[in-house]
């Protein structure tokens, strides 16, 4: 066990921000998490304190990158509070603790194909059918899976199964592709990304922000369109978030999403 302070960091908060969906809450304030062939249990003890099932050697070379904490999360709040936008001190002061996780690149091509026309629930119920279709221990990878599986109707893919199932043959014929993808900067991602079929701007965005941490992605949903037309009808301050946009509009999506049912 290794126990590590973490500031901005709440997982209920997290695992409810739509860029996770394979995150399962085993108790109070108690996640399991599953990335890159390895699982954490992690252990939220309250005061920024968290009790994780790894050792400090397993953290420094995995864990600590994959919560991102190279990122200066303080500055972002600092940005915010001094900016006067009382709706996005709102959105922050709600969502605080979601940082944008550095997950892994063929996961979030997968996951956020199945989100299209989707909404958290039913892409978790998804995700975790493939999983335990595929039935190697961990997300399946190109070449790992059936691919007949993906039209198998109790998956819930429907229409989405023969983007999924383009992507998976792609990537098998073409080895060197999420290299190649994570060399290319935002803007070649994001075109790059949106020559596949059933890729739109969206799922491109969201991709880029979750899957290749590039954070001034900005993906725009329905929640997000609503937002901005809302309470942006002059359009939003991108220049002010230049570098982070992609965690902002994290605090605004959640907030939309959440704020309501409080």
């Amino acid at each position: 066990m290794y126990t590590v302070r973490i500031n901005h960091l709440k997982p209920d908060q997290i695992a409810e921000s739509g860029q996770c969906f394979r995150w399962k809450k085993q108790g109070e304030g108690i996640y399991e998490i599953p990335a890159f062939g390895r699982v954490l249990v992690m252990h939220d003890r309250g005061e920024g304190e968290f009790e994780l099932s790894c050792d400090e050697a397993e953290w420094l070379e995995i864990w600590k990158n994959y919560f991102d904490m190279d990122t200066d999360y303080d500055r972002i709040g600092e940005l915010i509070r001094e900016s006067g936008d009382e709706y996005l001190k709102a959105a922050y002061q709600y969502g605080e603790g979601i940082r944008i996780l550095r997950q892994d690149v063929w996961e979030m091509i997968i996951t956020f194909l199945i989100s299209q026309n989707n909404n958290i629930p039913r892409i978790k119920n998804s995700v975790a059918a493939l999983c335990m279709a595929a039935d190697v221990g961990h997300f399946p990878k190109p070449g790992e899976l059936d691919r007949q599986l993906l039209y198998d109707r109790s998956l819930g893919l429907g229409y989405r199964s023969e983007y999924i199932d383009a992507m998976y043959m792609y990537a098998y014929e073409h080895p060197d592709f999420i290299r190649k993808l994570t060399k290319m900067d935002y803007q070649e991602a994001f075109d790059f990304l949106k020559s596949f079929k059933g890729i739109g701007s969206k799922v491109a965005n969201c991709i880029c922000l979750f899957g290749l941490h590039q954070v001034d992605a900005f993906p725009v949903d329905t929640h997000i369109r609503r937002i901005l037309e809302e309470n942006y009808p002059d359009g939003f301050d991108f220049e002010r978030y230049a570098g982070v946009a992609g965690i902002v509009q994290q605090y605004m999506f959640y907030y939309d999403l959440h704020a309501d049912k409080i």
